[in-house]
């Protein structure tokens, strides 16, 4: 597996890193619960066919900046600019967990920014009927099982790389968790709900069937309320970050869902 070109774009002027592999037409995404510490082999699959465009989040691993996002409408702007700086304005969006609530906000306030989208597992939603596990309130080790259906995925996620400061490591995925919860706590709800009916891009959401973090129930509240056309897929033998668990089995719906 080679590595991606990595760039540099700037957003409230702090740097973030964009990740950019493959060929093809283009399709971005944005990461779950604790960002990209490394380019993984579900973005490698994805990369086969298409030109494969990852910015990261402020906050998140390769980026910094989320210390001035003092709201959701900070975060949505930020965003904006995050993926326009990218060249992602008007092409196929999608993402996981934290990354999968951006894009769907991107796809109803700002609708011919996203021309299909991909949603896996999206915060942004809270049924209390299905109550949302906090991943904030966890002990730290108990996050591994709450992501994944193996727990051992999130653990090589976040392993440190070759080369890694062992100091600066630790303080690096620490701010990521700090970015998310800035951003959704508590509980990942941002009345999404309300945004969902602005959504006109065609839309693919996929939800592991072993998901701990939010129940596979939400995969139809989110499937309801979005306007435009839209189909679930379950991913058998995945938790939250499905595209950990089971990274050809996500990319290869994605990429057939795409055509």
């Amino acid at each position: 597996m080679t590595e991606p070109q990595t760039l540099t774009v700037d957003v409230n002027g702090f740097a973030c890193r964009v990740w950019r592999k493959g060929s093809g037409p283009v399709l971005g995404w944005l990461a779950g619960f604790g960002g990209l510490p490394r380019w993984t082999p579900f973005l490698d699959r994805l990369s086969e066919k298409r030109t494969v465009v990852v910015p990261s989040l402020p906050g998140f691993p390769g980026a910094t900046g989320h210390s001035v996002l003092d709201n959701h409408l900070d975060w949505i702007l930020a965003v904006r600019q995050l993926l326009v700086k990218a060249g992602l304005d008007g092409v196929d969006l999608g993402g996981a967990s934290v990354g999968g609530s951006f894009a769907a906000e991107m796809a109803a306030i700002f609708p011919a920014s996203v021309k299909r989208l991909v949603l896996v597992a999206p915060f942004g939603m809270f049924d209390e009927a299905e109550p949302a596990t906090d991943p904030w309130a966890q002990r730290s080790d108990a996050v591994a099982a709450l992501m994944c259906a193996d727990p051992e995925n999130w653990k090589r996620l976040v392993a440190p790389p070759e080369g890694a400061n062992s100091v600066e490591w630790p303080i690096e995925m620490t701010r990521a968790a700090e970015a998310a919860a800035r951003a959704f706590w508590p509980l990942g709800n941002t009345q999404l709900a309300r945004r969902l009916k602005l959504i006109e891009a065609p839309s693919l959401i996929l939800w592991g069937d072993q998901d701990r973090l939010q129940p596979p129930a939400y995969a139809r509240l989110f499937a309801s309320g979005i306007k435009a056309k839209t189909t679930i897929q379950t991913v058998t033998g995945a938790g939250h970050l499905a595209d950990l668990d089971r990274p050809d089995a996500v990319a290869g719906a994605i990429l057939d869902w795409l055509g």
